[in-house]
C-alpha cells in the first residue's frame, strides 16, 4: 500500500473510499469509467488527525486502527479496479482530514469525483461529521457521481437523463451530459420539470410554448460536437425531484446542474439535486456551473 499527496496528481477518476462499505459497486464504476476516459484512478481515503479525533489515553492506537483500516479499505478498492482494468494507473492516497474536505481539495485537479452512498437521512446528513455525499457535491470543483444505485444497461439503448431548467448554472451539466451520452454511446432524454404556480392566472398552453422552445434552446449547438446522440426532449409538470427520479429508473445515470458554492455550511446542495441523492434508482452527477 502506498500513500500519496494531492500534488503528485494530474488530471484522475478520484474514488473516495469508505471503510464502512466494501463499495465493490463504486469501485467499479470509478475504475470503469476512467479507463473510458484513459485517464488515472486516484483512490482517497480520508483519517482524522489526532488533533481532530483526540482520544486522551488510547490516541496511538486509536489512530494506528484508523490507518490500518484505510489500508484495508485501499486495498478491497484497488482488488476491484485491478480485476476490471489490469492496465489502469492506480494511485492510493490517505490523507488526514476528515473526508469532505480532503475530497474537495482532490476535485481541483480531478476530472470527476465518484462517491458511494451510506443511505443517511436528511438529520443524519445534517449531525453528522462525516457526511460526504452532499458537502462534497455541494462544493467540489469538478462533477460529482453519486453511485446509490448501479446504472441500468439493460435498455435498447442505454440512456442518460437530463434535468435542465434554462439557467446558467445548468449548461456545463448539459456539456457533461452529451459528453458522458457519447462515451456511453448512450441517448440522452432531456427534461424541463415545471409546477403550475398555486394562486394566479396562468396561460398553460402559452406557457408550455414558451417552455418548449427553451427546452430545445438549452441543448442547441451541442450535435455538432456529438452527431451520434440521439437526443429527446421531454416537457414535463410535476415535481422536479419526482419526475427525474422516476425517469431514472432505466437510466445509466441522471445528470443536474449545481447553482453556486453550497453556501456558508457547504450543505447547501438545492433542493433538486439534494432531492435526487435520496430518490433516483441510478447514479446521480451534480455538475458545477461555471465560475
Amino acid at each position: 500500500m502506498t500513500s500519496a499527496n494531492s500534488e503528485s496528481s494530474a488530471s484522475s477518476v478520484v474514488l473516495g473510499v469508505d471503510a464502512h462499505d466494501t463499495g465493490r459497486m463504486t469501485a467499479a464504476w470509478a475504475s470503469d469509467e476512467a479507463a473510458r476516459r484513459g485517464l488515472p484512478l486516484r483512490l482517497v481515503h480520508a483519517v482524522p488527525s489526532l488533533f481532530r479525533e483526540f482520544r486522551p489515553f488510547d490516541e496511538g492506537r486509536y489512530h494506528k486502527a484508523l490507518r490500518e483500516r484505510a489500508d484495508q479499505a485501499l486495498d478491497r478498492a484497488t482488488a476491484v479496479a485491478r480485476e476490471r482494468h489490469p492496465q489502469l494507473a492506480v494511485a492510493t492516497v490517505v490523507a488526514e482530514d476528515v473526508p469532505a474536505p480532503a475530497l474537495c481539495r482532490e476535485s481541483r485537479r480531478a476530472a470527476l469525483v465518484v462517491l458511494g452512498s451510506r443511505r443517511l437521512g436528511r438529520v443524519e446528513e445534517a449531525l453528522s461529521a462525516y457526511s460526504v455525499a452532499v458537502p462534497v457535491s455541494a462544493q467540489a470543483h469538478c462533477p460529482v457521481v453519486v453511485v446509490r444505485d448501479p446504472e441500468h444497461t439493460t435498455q435498447d439503448p442505454p440512456y442518460i437523463v437530463l434535468g435542465v431548467d434554462g439557467s446558467p448554472s445548468s449548461e456545463p451539466a448539459v456539456d457533461f451530459a452529451f459528453d458522458l451520452a457519447g462515451e456511453r454511446r448512450a441517448a440522452l432524454r432531456v427534461l424541463w420539470v415545471w409546477q403550475r404556480p398555486p394562486v394566479g392566472n396562468l396561460d398553460e398552453h402559452a406557457t408550455g410554448q414558451i417552455l418548449r422552445r427553451l427546452l430545445f434552446e438549452s441543448t442547441a449547438g451541442r450535435h455538432d460536437r456529438h452527431p451520434d446522440v440521439t437526443v429527446t426532449h421531454e416537457l414535463v409538470r410535476g415535481h422536479p425531484v419526482e419526475e427525474l427520479a422516476l425517469a431514472s429508473e432505466h437510466a445509466l445515470a441522471v445528470v443536474v446542474g449545481r447553482r453556486g458554492n453550497g453556501g456558508f455550511t457547504g450543505m447547501r446542495l438545492g433542493s433538486v439535486p439534494h432531492g435526487l441523492l435520496h430518490h433516483a434508482h441510478c447514479p446521480v452527477v451534480t455538475v458545477p456551473g461555471r465560475p
